[in-house]
């Protein structure tokens, strides 16, 4: 069986009772914003994908560039002249 009525007024009223009405007001104005700001970029982000142009299947009409990934690998592996290995120096009291 869940919560009685009883039980969720009283648990409402400590509530209440602890954080203020006024805090409350705050928190759920924020939560408020915040679901309105979640679904505005739902919506920003479907009338950017029907302007991107993807066919029915939701999948890109355009090939993937994978050259620029290959690209990106081999800076990474190279080591620029202004790179240099840092060494730790260890030194013992005596």
């Amino acid at each position: 069986m869940g919560p009685s009525v009883w039980s969720i007024i009283v648990i409402l009223l400590i509530v209440v009772l602890l954080f203020g009405t006024k805090k409350l007001r705050n928190v759920g104005g924020d939560l408020g914003s915040a679901l309105k700001g979640f679904k505005k970029a739902l919506s920003d982000d479907d009338a950017e994908t029907d302007k991107k142009g993807t066919d029915k299947e939701g999948t890109d009409k355009e090939d993937a560039d994978f050259g620029s990934v290959e690209d990106k690998r081999a800076a990474e592996d190279t080591v620029k002249p202004t790179e240099t290995k840092s060494t730790t120096k260890t030194t013992t009291k005596e």
